[in-house]
């Protein structure tokens, strides 16, 4: 009988940390955003006055209009968005670190890049914070692309069948975690003050140094052991070590056929993969999915979320933004019940359509927000119901949905893409939004309303169901789309001939 054993317990945890690390990047650029645009302004000899405000906030402002306002915006712009830059020049090389030294060897490596980062920022205020606060978070982007990769790849290969899901889920889990655990940490009586900040920025070193300790003890993946090395021994050990003693050859005869399966189908290429006609419908749709993500204003809410409270009249911003990871936190647990029990399509058009509704909620919280004293209530409201919605479905789904549309040979790239797909605009929100902000005022939200409106008709125009479905039938709901005389002759001539050419 499957049981989570000690070592196994160790493991996942482990490599959960890379995945902490991630949430906290993403959190931590959000509650000190005032303190660290003051130290950026007295660095580049912007005059500037600095305020204390009743709730004890640090705020920065010229005394009137000046051209450093733009430079300081485009500085802060891109201390949040060099993040995922790094993730996305980073998201085409997770197959090839996973391979060429194993995960744990892989996920080991990449903690020298987490340290180096941390120590960038966390010295910021002996240098140019500027310079180095960019550095930081662009190498950290590059560590947390990679780590995005690995960490739901090694504990989908060394769960059990029967906690495969619970465990995978531990990824998602382990990002919100990290973006609460910064936003608490990011409060001005801790750590997200003028004294401390640069602390607080490096602290995300203390993570990959703990997970550096743990690493060493856990045991390497028995699918890379045996699939990709053909070490039939070492992996036999490693399933010992992971699931205690007990008969492997059940699961090597398992693997073994996974590997026999692996070897019938081509390895498709990224370019092979984009031209191919046979799976551009399930390639519009991943990528669809994935920026539906990411342009629903989410990482708007979690860059610039207390900036967003405090322009929404809410006296304690930062409490608010706690409470919105919270919630975050919170919802994740419960989504795993939901994507369990309902389908995909369905808890994604919920979600989207949801998330909508509330765009257009925290609009008119700001339209009316100097009318009515209690239109602040408003924004905060469809701010928390936002993320909620974001986490029935936009949040979880896109991930693992890529995994369901394509088999074995095209997998690898349409997962690479999807990944490429989501940090670019990822970093396409983060860098844009100051800047939208400027433009539209009140009005931000409607982008994300507009774009929330079409993605809603997308999925319930394109997006099939693909629960409890085999690759076979997924495919076959695909083929329905094209036209129905040659739709079937001309995927096969296509898969055969992308199988001949990368055979040759």
């Amino acid at each position: 009988m499957e049981k989570i054993t000690g070592t196994l317990a160790l493991a996942v945890f482990a490599a959960a940390l890379g995945s902490l690390q991630y949430g906290y990047g993403i959190g931590v650029i959000n509650a000190p955003q005032e303190v660290i645009v003051g130290h950026y302004a007295r660095s580049l000899g912007f005059p500037v006055e600095v305020r204390h405000g009743e709730d004890g906030n640090v705020t920065t402002h010229h005394a009137q209009p000046h051209p450093a306002d733009s430079a300081l915006t485009m500085y802060w712009s891109l201390s949040v968005a060099m993040f995922p830059v790094g993730g996305i020049v980073s998201s085409f090389l997770v197959g090839f670190v996973a391979d060429f030294r194993g995960r744990v060897k892989g996920m080991l490596v990449l903690n020298v890049l987490a340290v180096v980062s941390s120590l960038l920022m966390g010295f910021a205020k002996m240098g140019s914070p500027h310079i180095m606060v960019i550095t930081g978070r662009t190498i950290m982007g590059f560590y947390c692309g990679l780590s995005s990769g690995l960490v739901p790849m090694y504990i989908g290969e060394i769960a059990p069948v029967k906690y495969r899901g619970a465990l995978g889920t531990l990824h998602q889990l382990a990002v919100v975690t990290g973006i609460l655990i910064s936003q608490v940490l990011g409060l001005d009586f801790l750590l997200g003050n003028d004294e401390m900040w640069h602390v607080l920025l490096g602290l995300s070193g203390v993570i990959a140094v703990l997970q550096s300790l743990l690493l060493p003890f856990c045991p390497e993946s028995p699918r890379y052991l045996y699939i990709t090395l053909g070490k039939t021994e070492e992996a036999c050990k490693s399933l010992k070590r992971l699931k205690g003693e007990y008969d492997t050859s059940k699961d090597v005869a398992e693997m073994q056929a996974e590997k026999e399966e692996a070897m019938k189908e081509a390895k498709i290429s990224i370019r092979r993969l984009l031209k191919a006609k046979a799976y551009r419908q399930q390639l519009l749709v991943a990528l669809m999915l994935h920026l539906s993500q990411q342009f629903s204003g989410i990482n708007a809410i979690f860059y610039y979320s207390t900036a967003i409270f405090y322009r929404a009249g809410v006296a304690q911003p930062v409490y608010a933004t706690i409470g919105v990871g919270a919630v975050n936190t919170v919802l994740t647990l419960v989504s795993v019940l939901l994507v369990d029990r309902a389908g995909r399509r369905t808890l994604m058009l919920i979600g989207l359509s949801g998330m909508c509704c509330c765009a257009v909620g925290m609009t008119i919280g700001l339209v009316y927000q100097n009318t009515y004293s209690w239109m602040s209530y408003v924004s905060m409201v469809a701010i928390f119901l936002f993320v909620c919605f974001f986490e029935i479905g936009p949040g979880p789904i896109p991930w693992f949905i890529v995994a369901e549309l394509f088999s074995q040979g095209p997998r690898p790239a349409a997962i690479t893409l999807a990944g490429f797909c989501n940090w670019t605009s990822n970093f396409v929100v983060g860098m844009c939004f100051p800047y939208i902000e400027q433009l539209l005022d009140m009005y931000v939200f409607i982008i994300f309303v507009v774009f929330l409106f079409g993605f809603t008709v997308f999925t319930w125009l394109r997006v099939p169901e693909t629960k409890g479905k085999t690759f076979e039938e997924i495919a076959a709901l695909f083929q329905k789309k094209r036209p129905a005389a040659a739709s079937q002759t001309a995927a096969e001539t296509e898969l055969e001939q992308l199988k001949g050419a990368t055979e040759a």
